[in-house]
């Protein structure tokens, strides 16, 4: 299966035919127009022959347990890790100003989601959801949702995401089971950290030398 982004994608992503929303993600499929990413992903292993059956399972009990991960994940692990970030980094960019009290509001859907997927998603003997010993659709939706922490400033990611080692290891371990794709997928995201920690370093650079001029400058 390929997957070819359209050659007039702005074009694309206004066409009320593909969404009536305009919003992404959606795809094009002959005559057939999908949006909502987890609907997406559902169309496209089961409308595909040869897709291996770990993604979305044959069996009507695992799958219903795969699509029950997906739905809790809209109003929980989605909206505490997009709040957050939009709230704390991203804002500005996308013409919102930073909310500290909308980021703290966030951190607490963030850190009770988090506490779950630990406790609850990942209790089970496999590296992935469920239990499983291959990754689902829902370890790609979920994973992806977390992979966003990666434009916060390192410390606070660190704090956020550290005491959950289970769900680091999962992370981790999902990257490794679906690269090279993952990181091709994320390339644009790691592109945008190295553009968001480049003016921090420079700050931090810029301090240290201020710091250091009036340090000279006690001592005159």
């Amino acid at each position: 299966m390929q997957i070819v982004c359209p050659n007039h994608l702005e074009q694309f992503l206004h066409s009320a035919d593909v969404n009536p929303l305009r919003k992404v993600p959606a795809i094009v499929h002959g005559n057939f127009n999908l949006s909502e990413s987890h609907a997406i992903l559902v169309y496209l292993v089961s409308a595909f022959p040869g897709i291996a059956d770990h993604w979305y399972p044959t069996d009507v009990f695992r799958r219903a347990k795969i699509q029950s991960v997906l739905d809790w994940h809209h109003s929980n692990l989605r909206y505490g890790a997009d709040h957050y970030v939009i709230n704390t980094v991203l804002g500005p960019a996308l013409g919102h100003p930073l909310n500290p009290k909308a980021a703290s509001e966030a951190e607490k859907v963030l850190s009770s989601s988090l506490s779950n997927l630990e406790k609850i998603w990942l209790n089970g003997n496999g590296r992935f959801l469920l239990g499983g010993s291959q990754p689902s659709i829902a370890d790609l939706s979920l994973v992806c949702e977390l992979v966003q922490l990666e434009v916060l400033d390192e410390k606070d990611r660190d704090r956020i995401l550290s005491p959950y080692k289970k769900v680091v290891r999962w992370i981790e371990d999902t990257r490794a089971a679906t690269n090279p794709h993952f990181d091709q997928v994320h390339n644009i995201l790691f592109r945008v950290k190295m553009k968001l920690q480049h003016p921090r370093s420079m700050d931090a650079e810029a301090g240290t030398e201020t710091s250091s001029k009036m340090g000279r400058h006690s001592k005159m």
